[in-house]
């Protein structure tokens, strides 16, 4: 920040005298009028107040000139100055005036740093309540949580909706079919001032468990943990508990995304972490959407995390309904399943009763489990034992797509070993050079299964120095599929089936290809009657539409065999568990032109990669990892990012649908997120954070 001169006179060296002499017009002439404009709570219509000062009077003695002035008697301690021509809060209040650059041209306005914010939730709840418009972002999103009781602060953020998010709702008001009246959940009694002596951001092993880890509702004995969160119990569980399913009408009424190119234009709203709400012109009472931003998601644990779960959930099941991310019909169904399952649950007086503990314990043990997957941990597994890196070796069916060529598959005998698939013409010749070998660090590994047609496919996109080798693999039956596809997905992330992931990896596949499974011997119809929601509420309105509601009710029902004897919490793991198997789960997109191309592409940036995908496609071009990460750098003058890999590989791209600081915060944000780890005392490095995404601009 530029220092300014002071406005002090000159002496004469020779004559020190003349410095204890000033006149009242030498003193007038090194002050001058400041105009401050007050915003007070109390009234209306905001005042201006002049100030005389002089350029070495700190900012501190300005504020205290300005409530002598005012000559209110109330608590002014949440107030500071705010200059509106250059957009920034003079907090340093033992900064002189000289030393912001503060002249008497500036517009100054004395205005509370905490003030009302909606935000909308993503279980579309919108919530009131104070927050700081000083802080930065990534702290204010902190108090935020702290408040709402969700820990992990870190892995959500602020998003400004676009235009278009909207749009659909305001033409539904136009015809005054249905006024729409938001329901808000208004917490303005208790400002998110940090330092509340209870952080539900962390937590030690002895802890009192917050929530019934099987059901979620709050715990009665420790309802002291919210003593000093705005939230009452009975808030607790709105935010704790999903919402009815909403109708099929007020669905398509909503914004749904259709190309990756409007996939891409609802990321251009992120808010800067490391600047400030009134930095970034949010307005006092804008409505934000409150959303996870990055897709790792720590250590969730149901005795702690009822709100930040249920959140989670429905941020998987908005982006599910809306087509945010793309699923089969078969998924789909799933998903309307554990919906219905958990929508009855939720509504069920029966979830408030207590299980017996040897109950609680065989859940929470199934749930410990879970919550390892989810979170990519350790846990107890003989594999941790094993010296030697185990390998498969089985017959596959092996087809490379060619223009002009039916999918044809061909036999071979494969072999999986540390991070790599080789195969040969058959089992005798397996000592000997295989037909090929194929080095899956890196690669993209896609589903490619239909559990009724008894189809087991995995699709590998491995990267080559011109783009992606594209390799489809066939097996036979599920438990097959389950061991490759898991040495796939742990391969592709340079990880050995020796790796204590491998075998809850196994099992999750098995679990979610079992809840596919169609049980047509069920006696479903018989409970259509039962189905008291419209079934059109759980899938998508594409999805809806290629079915009669009784045939669409009958095919969720005969799915929901598979999953109805899950407790609430449970179901709810395994909702955003499914969600994490999809292909596109994790990918934020975004429009970008490559430093030397003539036509823009879409940039895919996930937990451990980027990705470079055809806009008008949707295919995967390459890919590159976080791990063979050099450096990366912004060129804040031409707004371009550029990246250096291992092996020479380096890319430079502007940003078209968002500017470049996201993209560059999103990188920094997941290296970032990499760094947490269960040993660490559970406190982040704010001070790391801001040095990986805040950039120099």
């Amino acid at each position: 920040m530029k220092t300014w001169t002071s406005h002090k006179l000159s002496l004469p060296t020779k004559t020190p005298a003349f410095a204890t002499m000033l006149s009242s017009s030498d003193f007038a002439s090194a002050s001058w009028e400041l105009v401050v404009r007050v915003d007070h709570p109390n009234e209306e219509e905001q005042k201006d107040i002049t100030l005389r000062v002089s350029g070495d009077l700190h900012v501190g003695g300005v504020m205290l000139k300005l409530v002598e002035q005012i000559n209110i008697s109330q608590d002014w301690s949440d107030f500071a100055l705010w200059w509106e021509q250059k957009r920034c809060w003079l907090l340093k209040t033992h900064w002189t005036l000289d030393k912001y650059g503060v002249q008497a041209d500036a517009k100054l306005l004395f205005t509370p740093q905490h003030k009302m914010l909606r935000l909308r939730l993503p279980n579309v709840k919108t919530v009131r309540l104070r927050v700081s418009f000083s802080a930065v972002v990534f702290k204010a999103v902190s108090d935020i949580c702290r408040a709402l009781n969700i820990r992990r602060s870190e892995e959500l953020s602020l998003l400004k909706p676009s235009s278009d998010y909207f749009k659909k709702k305001k033409k539904k008001d136009k015809n005054n079919k249905e006024p729409i009246i938001e329901d808000i959940l208004n917490l303005e009694c208790s400002p998110t001032i940090s330092g509340s002596p209870v952080s539900p951001g962390l937590y030690s092993k002895t802890m009192t468990p917050t929530y019934d880890p099987v059901n979620g509702t709050p715990a009665s004995s420790t309802m002291t943990w919210f003593s000093d969160s705005p939230l009452t119990e009975q808030n607790c569980s709105i935010l704790a508990f999903s919402q009815p399913p909403q109708s099929p009408e007020a669905l398509a009424d909503m914004y749904q995304p259709r190309s990756l190119v409007d996939k891409a234009k609802l990321n251009a709203g992120w808010l800067d972490s490391s600047r400030s709400l009134m930095e970034q012109g949010i307005q006092e009472d804008e409505q934000l959407l409150l959303r996870f931003k990055y897709y790792t998601f720590f250590d969730l644990n149901p005795k702690y995390d009822a709100v930040r779960i249920n959140q989670l959930y429905e941020q998987a099941r908005w982006a599910i309904l809306l087509e945010e991310i793309d699923c089969t019909e078969e998924e789909m169904l799933i998903f309307a399943a554990l919906q219905y399952h958990i929508s009855k649950l939720s509504l069920s007086a029966e979830i408030q009763d207590f299980t017996n503990e040897s109950e609680v314990d065989e859940v929470e043990a199934a749930l410990s489990n879970l919550e390892v997957t989810l979170e990519g941990g350790k846990v107890d597994s003989a594999l941790e034992d094993i010296t030697d890196i185990p390998k498969l070796a089985d017959n596959l069916k092996l087809f490379r797509p060619k223009k002009l060529v039916l999918k044809a598959f061909k036999q071979y005998w494969f072999v999986f070993k540390d991070t790599s698939i080789a195969y040969f013409k058959n089992k005798e010749l397996e000592q000997g050079e295989p037909v090929e070998k194929l080095n899956l660090r890196g690669c993209e590994v896609v589903p490619d299964v239909n559990v009724a047609g008894r189809k087991f496919g995995i699709k590998l996109l491995i990267p080559v120095a011109d783009g992606m080798n594209e390799v489809y693999l066939r097996c036979d039956h599920e438990n097959q599929y389950a061991q490759w596809m898991a040495a796939c997905i742990l391969a592709s992330k340079g990880k050995t089936m020796a790796d204590s992931s491998y075998q809850p990896e196994v099992l999750n596949i098995l679990s979610f290809l079992r809840m596919k499974n169609r049980n047509l011997a069920s006696p479903v119809a018989s409970n259509l009657e039962n189905m008291d929601v419209n079934p059109e509420c759980f899938v998508s309105p594409r999805c809806a539409k290629k079915h009669k509601s009784k045939q669409l009710a009958a095919r969720i029902l005969e799915a929901h065999q598979n999953v109805a004897q899950m407790p609430l919490v449970e179901a709810k793991l395994r909702f955003i568990q499914a969600w994490q198997s999809l292909p596109e789960f994790g990918l934020t997109y975004y429009l970008v032109r490559f430093k030397g191309s003539k036509k823009d592409d879409i940039l895919g940036v996930s937990y451990n990669r980027l990705i470079k995908i055809d806009a008008a496609t949707g295919i995967p071009i390459t890919t590159w990892r976080f791990t063979n990460m050099k450096q990366w750098n912004v060129n804040w003058e031409i707004r371009q990012v550029a990246i250096e890999f291992d092996q020479n590989v380096s890319i430079a791209f502007t940003c078209l649908s968002a500017d470049c600081k996201i993209v560059h915060e999103y990188i920094g944000g997941y290296i970032f997120l990499s760094t947490r780890s269960k040993d660490q005392n559970e406190t982040l490095d704010e001070d790391l954070f801001h040095k990986l995404t805040g950039g120099q601009e």
